[in-house]
């Protein structure tokens, strides 16, 4: 089974497995599920480290794309159709473009999204693991 990461999932999954639930943390460890990471999520960790929001021991290019082989992590695309379905959800999803951008994968993936997000858990048109 194909699993997408959310941002904070990604984090917490190389810097603080901790803070990871028991059944997202099960997901991200079966062997037999492939993990994706969506290039928002490259994105929003650029975003934080810039505002200070997030350190890490090195740029945070190397520590991404680092961490994605040494996970052996895939890195799911963002192409026309995902932009498509991110601004054509159905029902009501706020306006966060990152989290639009990780549904819509998910969705046109077919695959859970791990996530805390408690908007994207609430949000009933995509699966999630939590």
């Amino acid at each position: 089974m194909r699993i997408l990461l959310d941002t904070c999932c990604a984090i917490w999954a190389i810097s603080d497995p901790a803070q990871i639930s028991s059944s997202a943390a099960d997901a991200l460890c079966a062997r037999e599920n492939d993990v994706m990471v969506s290039p928002i999520s490259c994105a929003e960790v650029a975003c934080l480290v810039d505002r200070g929001r997030l350190t890490l021991t090195r740029h945070w290019k190397p520590w991404f794309n680092d961490n994605m082989e040494t996970n052996g992590w895939q890195v799911a695309t963002i192409d026309l159709p995902v932009i498509q379905e991110a601004y054509s959800l159905p029902g009501e999803f706020h306006r966060d473009p990152a989290d639009r951008i990780l549904v819509a994968t998910a969705r046109l993936l077919r695959c859970p999204l791990l996530t805390a997000d408690r908007k994207i858990l609430d949000y009933p048109h995509v699966q999630t693991i939590w």
